[in-house]
């Protein structure tokens, strides 16, 4: 037992030997509650997930990516906006539609109708012509496609089936009035009908994970010859205004922490008629939440670029394009709890610290404080 005593690193002083001052009690109360503080504030990240972050290099392969968006065109109707895709593997879309919600704009703003699908899609149960002749007793109708059918027995029964085969053929339907099947499908009027009104578009897209755009533009687009041209009808070069909003856009699902750096990003310019390109690298993201399910989503950064449209010159359509890529980097994103000895190695940390440091300034004080009233009382102090 005594020695066991002797290993006391604590030897204990007789009460009769403490002197107790002022100022040894003021630091004793700050260094109290200063130790409260980061007690709290160290329980506080105890009792919360902290998230780690790592990089790696993406090895997946042969997956899609999901794009989610919300724009408004204040300006532009309905009728007239197409959405097509492209990427550089040679795959293209052309006037998507599906999971795609076009809702029509007054001048203020407010929702007129709410639409899936475009104008100008209703099938004609009975054309009015058939192309080469006219029809006989029980034979099948078929649409003139006019000029454009690849055989003897292609139909265009509806205008949209008219405006692919022109498409394919690399012309522009450039007068609407002329094609029986728009005129009776009242088409251009339609569009008329919407003259002065706006449109939101939002809905999702699923493309290749590879390096592409989408874009939005007046009319519908047709390519030849690996060039992009545009179907735009009804209206005059110089005519469209492309302002827009981008209420929200995101490669992806949301996690916690994800920051969309063009939600409601707005850009208004009713004089000037052009491209607005948005160029955006894609980082791949990985989030896994503490208790393990896992979320896989996309980062993204971009800039900006306005072109202005220049008479008689060859070039894109006016539209909003976004031109992405995506990063060879992955980022991953790990919610995890500190562990327990982390916690508690740090609780005595920060006491042994505090109670230490308050030692040493308390003692400077207390010795700076005698030397002072020994020169006092010799009279050396000045």
């Amino acid at each position: 037992m005594n020695r066991l005593r002797n290993l006391d690193a604590y030897p204990k002083i007789n009460e009769d030997f403490y002197q107790r001052t002022l100022s040894g009690g003021l630091i004793t109360l700050f260094s109290s509650v200063l130790m409260l503080i980061l007690f709290f504030s160290e329980l506080r990240l105890y009792m919360h997930p902290v998230t780690e972050t790592q990089l790696r290099v993406d090895t997946s392969r042969g997956e899609k990516l999901r794009i989610n968006f919300d724009v408004t065109f204040p300006a532009l109707q309905c009728s007239i906006i197409s959405i097509d895709t492209m990427d550089i593997s040679g795959e293209r879309h052309l006037d998507v539609r599906h999971d795609i919600i076009k809702r029509r704009l007054d001048s203020h703003g407010n929702v007129i109708e709410s639409k899936q699908d475009g104008i100008g899609h209703t099938k004609i149960e009975k054309p009015l012509q058939k192309h080469g002749g006219r029809l006989e007793h029980n034979e099948t109708y078929c649409g003139s496609c006019f000029g454009a059918e690849t055989t003897d027995d292609t139909c265009c029964n509806s205008c949209e089936e008219v405006r692919e085969a022109y498409r394919k053929k690399g012309w522009a339907l450039s007068d609407p009035e002329s094609i029986d099947q728009c005129k009776r499908e009242g088409y251009v009027q339609k569009v008329k009908d919407e003259e002065g009104e706006g449109c939101n578009l939002h809905g999702f897209l699923e493309v290749n994970k590879v390096a592409g755009n989408f874009h939005f533009v007046p009319g519908q687009s047709f390519h030849q010859s690996g060039f992009q041209f545009g179907d735009l009808i009804f209206f005059q070069q110089g005519n469209y205004n492309i302002s827009h909003k981008v209420n929200r856009l995101a490669f992806g699902d949301f996690f916690p922490g994800v920051v969309n750096p063009l939600d409601g990003v707005q850009w208004n310019q009713e004089k000037q008629n052009g491209v607005y390109q948005y160029f955006v690298k894609v980082v791949p993201s990985i989030y896994t939440d503490v208790h393990g399910h896992t979320i896989q989503s996309n980062q993204f950064s971009v800039t900006e670029h306005f072109q202005k449209m220049e008479a008689g010159r060859m070039q894109s359509p006016p539209g909003v394009f976004f031109y992405y890529d995506l990063s060879p980097i992955k980022v991953i994103f790990e919610e995890q709890h500190v562990e327990f000895l982390h916690f508690l190695t740090n609780v005595c940390a920060i006491v042994g610290g505090i109670f230490t440091v308050s030692g040493i300034v308390d003692s400077f004080i207390y010795h700076g404080q005698r030397a002072i009233k020994k020169k006092m009382e010799i009279g050396k102090f000045n």
